[in-house]
């Protein structure tokens, strides 16, 4: 039996390219946090990594079907020592996704620990067919 050898790749933090988002007002830099989307028959779920951003400092909203992810992130300096090599960006995170009318908007749940964003976002039930009666207008 061969052993495959396997080699560590180390993946570089995507920082928001300018046009992807508005005038920022904070002067940190923004990545693009890394997701992974589950679906069940009854919901999708999007797990998003946000290291550094905890409950209070996290901003989800849902306009026009565009559900927007903002993770704010402040530096947390060492007293007495000055950064000499980095290899690990400190900045914020906002991601962006478009939603389908088939997800229950009204019952979207959100919840982080340690960092890990998880998004529940239930479907809505399929639409039942019905029939309709027609009445005479005579």
């Amino acid at each position: 039996m061969t052993e495959k050898s396997k080699s560590l790749e180390v993946e570089n933090k995507q920082e928001l390219a300018p046009e992807e988002t508005a005038e920022r007002t904070r002067e940190s830099q923004c990545f693009v946090p890394r997701t992974d989307i589950y679906e069940t028959d009854n919901e999708v779920i999007v797990v998003t990594d946000m290291p550094g951003v905890d409950a209070d400092s996290i901003e989800i909203t849902l306009e026009k079907n565009t559900l927007t992810l903002n993770g704010y992130v402040e530096p947390d300096p060492m007293d007495g020592y000055a950064l000499s090599h980095v290899e690990y960006g400190i900045g914020d995170y906002q991601r962006k996704f478009t939603i389908s009318n088939e997800v229950d908007q009204e019952n979207i749940r959100a919840t982080i620990k340690d960092g890990v964003l998880e998004l529940t976002l239930p479907k809505s039930g399929p639409a039942k067919a019905r029939k309709i009666s027609v009445k005479s207008a005579g």
